[in-house]
């Protein structure tokens, strides 16, 4: 335990001492079953699957906690010198004995410590990639700002996984508010090369299918350049320079207009 507050001292993260004292004697009842059911040596058996488990959902919760590698490997490591303070009571009369039961709890712990790290870098990958689908999915928001038109800025670089959220976003999008126009705005998008001009037309056609025709907003005149210079065919798609005018083009197509209110006439 002295260890292990240390540990915890020095972590950003918050744990109390009731918690670390139950997973600390959580962790030796299951420890302390499985030696005496299973091998000291060998841990594939199912003897140590109750070991294993607790050492991987431990390890989850602190790295969704924020601990970092060393702070939860600790938790393993720190049963190292309480064990070796009891060997030397135990085997005090045999310094044979005594380095036996010393390198073979030594091997024992340092693979529970490495299950340990395995299982940590396992939970930060997951939580990486569940944070990662997160910002996709914000950084491409559907918005209506008509009725039957639909706007999708885009910022940033458009790659395969994020095209396949734009699409899912708009195609979804489309169904929920009956749109007849979608507006994909590509101000924020800092280059158009031959890849991302292929995922703009595979989410035009998607939209066409659903029944709703796009118009590609934010075409710089540097965007234009490349377009033409990459001879990407983009005569299908209506294209404007600016969201403002890709609106007007998508009242028109909807039977709207807009007109200026009449100013009342200063006394």
């Amino acid at each position: 335990m002295r260890v292990l507050r240390a540990s915890a001292s020095r972590s950003n993260a918050s744990v109390t001492d009731q918690q670390l004292e139950e997973n600390a004697r959580t962790f030796l009842g299951l420890l302390r079953r499985a030696l005496v059911d299973g091998s000291v040596i060998d841990h594939s058996g199912a003897e140590w699957k109750h070991v294993k488990d607790f050492i991987a959902t431990l390890s989850r919760q602190r790295a969704e906690a924020g601990f970092t590698p060393t702070e939860t490997a600790t938790f393993i490591f720190s049963f190292k010198e309480p064990l070796f303070v009891q060997f030397r009571k135990e085997f005090s009369g045999s310094v044979t004995d005594l380095g036996d039961e010393i390198w073979r709890a030594t091997v024992l712990i340092d693979k529970l410590g490495l299950l340990t790290m395995e299982a940590y870098q396992k939970s930060r990958e997951e939580i990486i990639r569940r944070q990662q689908q997160e910002l996709l999915e914000i950084s491409t928001p559907v918005v209506r700002i008509w009725e039957g038109i639909l706007a999708l800025p885009l910022i940033g670089t458009l790659d395969s996984a994020r095209t396949q959220v734009v699409m899912q976003n708009l195609l979804e999008a489309i169904v929920s508010h009956s749109a007849a126009i979608a507006i994909i705005d590509i101000t924020g998008v800092p280059t158009v090369d031959t890849i991302v001009a292929q995922h703009l037309l595979k989410t035009v056609a998607a939209a066409r299918l659903m029944g709703a025709d796009c118009i590609i907003s934010g075409i710089r005149p540097q965007i234009a350049q490349t377009i033409v210079h990459l001879g990407v065919d983009l005569t299908d798609v209506i294209t404007k320079a600016t969201l403002a005018d890709a609106f007007q083009i998508a009242l028109r197509k909807t039977g709207y207009g807009v007109a200026a209110a009449d100013r009342p006439r200063k006394a």
